[in-house]
């Protein structure tokens, strides 16, 4: 990873936490995973421990373990590995901050809290000052779900569509407008698609699944596992836009849609 001074710059993926069948952290696939995003999506930066990463789902004790393994994990092939620290708890989240600093986190990110909420934007600020003074040599981003409570739109699509994503980026930067475009309205087809059919971590969880060839699992409760109707929707829609040329494909190939 990069020293925490250097500005973070690219594409940033949420990242799933992958777990077993009963629940638990499957620790084992992390380092394939950051192979997956680095060689198959061009992806370098991760925000671990957020919505899509079930950050407030897990314990104190995981939310340290799987900081942990990214950083470890990701040393010399990510970039930038930022760490969402948030919590109901100030003091969990000046724990989770200055935790972050010890492991050798590129930056840190906190949500405000939502249960008993800041009931000012000065307020908030006050909170999010005290956090960020618990690990001052990081850079500090605040995490703004103004709608947090009722929008689900948790997904972090750059995890298998990031190559695409990067296309898109490397055409409008060489003024191929034409192709970016195209690029752009490939990506939001299946967007738009897998929304209708009902998006959040549980669906990300299983597209990702099914493009990276890595086992994501379930999400922990109270989400539900997403559906075998969604599954093979998504699945037959990522075939027909060529995100996937058969069953089990595991290349991230998107040409089709170039």
């Amino acid at each position: 990873m990069a020293s925490p001074k250097k500005k973070l710059q690219g594409l940033v993926a949420a990242t799933i936490t992958p777990m077993t069948e009963n629940g638990e952290i499957n620790f084992s696939v992390i380092g394939q995973y950051v192979d997956y995003l680095v060689k198959e999506q061009g992806v370098k930066n991760i925000f671990v421990n957020g919505t899509t990463g079930e950050g407030l789902s897990l314990s104190m004790s995981e939310r340290r373990l799987v900081a942990e393994e990214w950083v470890t994990q990701g040393r010399n092939k990510l970039d930038q590995v930022v760490i969402h620290v948030g919590a109901l708890s100030l003091k969990e989240s000046q724990e989770l901050a200055r935790h972050a600093a010890e492991i050798g986190a590129d930056g840190i990110a906190v949500i405000a809290p939502f249960f008993l909420k800041p009931w000012s934007k000065d307020v908030l600020v006050n909170f999010l000052k005290e956090v960020a003074a618990s690990a001052p040599e990081l850079p500090f981003y605040y995490y703004h779900i103004p709608a947090l409570t009722g929008v689900k739109m948790s997904c972090s699509t750059y995890n298998y569509l990031g190559k695409k994503t990067n296309q898109m980026l490397e055409a409008f930067e060489r003024k191929d407008f034409s192709s970016a475009l195209n690029y752009q309205f490939c990506i939001q087809r299946f967007i738009n698609f897998v929304i209708k059919l009902g998006f959040g971590v549980s669906q990300t969880k299983a597209i990702m699944s099914l493009v990276s060839g890595i086992p994501m699992g379930p999400p922990r409760l109270p989400l539900q596992k997403a559906t075998r109707e969604f599954t093979d929707h998504a699945e037959a829609k990522l075939k027909s836009l060529d995100f996937l040329s058969f069953t089990g494909l595991k290349d991230g190939n998107l040409e089709a849609c170039s």
